[in-house]
C-alpha cells in the first residue's frame, strides 16, 4: 500500500462494490438466475420483502454468497486489491469512481437519517 490514499479509496471502493453487487437493483440481473424476490402482505397492511435462494448445489452456493454482503464484501476487496496491485494504473480510475460514489452514499443515508 502506497498511502493512507490508496487505503482509503480501497475501503470505500470495496464498500461500494459490494453494495452494488449484493442490494442494487442495476446489478439485479446477476443475482436473478439465483435469488426470487418474494414481497408479502402484513396484517397490518405493511409489506416486508425476502429473497429465496434458488436451486442447489454450486447455483445455492452462489445465491447465498451474492445475499451475503459478508461474504460478497470479501470477494469484492479481494478484486479490487488484485486490480489495484497488478493493474494500477487502469483500476485507479475505477476505483476512484467507487470511492467518491461510496462516500457520497453514506453522506446521502447520514442525510436521509436526518430528515
Amino acid at each position: 500500500m502506497d498511502s493512507w490514499l490508496d487505503l482509503c479509496l480501497l475501503v470505500f471502493a470495496s464498500f461500494r462494490l459490494t453494495r452494488l453487487v449484493v442490494y442494487d437493483t442495476i446489478t439485479e440481473f446477476l443475482r436473478a438466475p439465483f435469488h426470487d424476490t418474494v414481497v408479502e402482505q402484513l396484517e397490518n397492511g405493511e409489506t416486508e420483502t425476502y429473497i429465496e435462494i434458488k436451486g442447489s448445489g454450486i447455483r445455492y452456493w452462489i445465491g447465498e454468497l451474492l445475499s451475503c454482503h459478508w461474504c460478497s464484501g470479501f470477494w469484492c476487496t479481494a478484486i479490487i486489491y488484485a486490480a489495484y496491485e497488478f493493474y494500477p494504473h487502469l483500476s485507479m480510475p475505477l476505483i476512484s469512481i467507487l470511492a467518491i460514489a461510496g462516500i457520497a452514499s453514506i453522506i446521502q443515508q447520514w442525510l436521509v437519517k436526518d430528515e
